[in-house]
């Protein structure tokens, strides 16, 4: 990343011979994760044919793929990745929409069939649901964005064996390893599960929202 740095005139005489109205580039040091944060702030436009080849190789993959490495790596880590054993990375497919069922015009009322309903979860819930149950042995993190297009969203899920020894010794992923944490994304404890479930506000506003969907969501299903 360069800035242009443009010197006030001085009043030595010295200086304002060579350096006066001198236009200096002067670059900054920047770690690569702030390059790739960066660039996928609008991966369509800063990446271009490559992220659309990108989609048009995991529209030919399965639903759920295990992958060796995360595309988004300064996401990744931001969330808890770390490359060492006990760690994995799956992307996760789901087809968008769902939120408006189909209208019966002919033989029968319309009644809740040509209304439009909210989900009471969103895609990146269901990623990391359908990615927990493709593998039971692992625990599910954390999850990120990797791509959209006209029909599918991509999810990348982040997740850890709680029984590997390298895991449990982590000072930043031991807490996995409790009880308590067991198939944590099927009870919405997960970032995106919160999310859905309202949990990020609190105080006036958020009365109707806990303790969750279950109780406070029968109208939203």
């Amino acid at each position: 990343m360069w800035a242009d740095i443009y010197l006030l005139k001085p009043k030595s005489k010295d200086w304002d011979k060579f350096y006066s109205y001198t236009k200096f580039h002067i670059f900054i040091k920047m770690g690569y994760l702030k390059y790739l944060k960066k660039a996928w702030e609008q991966p369509r436009k800063n990446m271009g044919e490559v992220h659309k080849q990108r989609l048009v190789e995991w529209r030919r993959e399965d639903a759920i793929t295990r992958v060796e490495k995360p595309t988004r790596l300064d996401r990744a880590r931001a969330l808890g990745y770390k490359a060492k054993q006990g760690f994995v990375i799956t992307r996760v497919r789901v087809i968008r929409g769902g939120k408006k069922n189909p209208s019966v015009k002919k033989g029968r009322d319309g009644g809740n069939l040509s209304s439009k309903i909210t989900q009471s979860k969103n895609y990146q819930w269901i990623c990391e649901e359908r990615a927990q149950k493709r593998f039971p042995n692992l625990e599910v993190l954390n999850s990120y964005w990797v791509g959209q297009d006209e029909r599918h969203y991509w999810y990348e899920i982040v997740m850890v064996d709680p029984y590997h020894p390298q895991v449990a010794s982590d000072k930043n992923t031991g807490w996995i390893v409790s009880n308590k944490q067991t198939r944590r994304v099927f009870r919405g404890l997960t970032s995106a599960g919160k999310k859905s479930r309202g949990l990020r506000n609190k105080g006036l506003g958020a009365e109707k929202v806990r303790p969750g969907i279950r109780a406070n969501g029968g109208k939203l299903r």
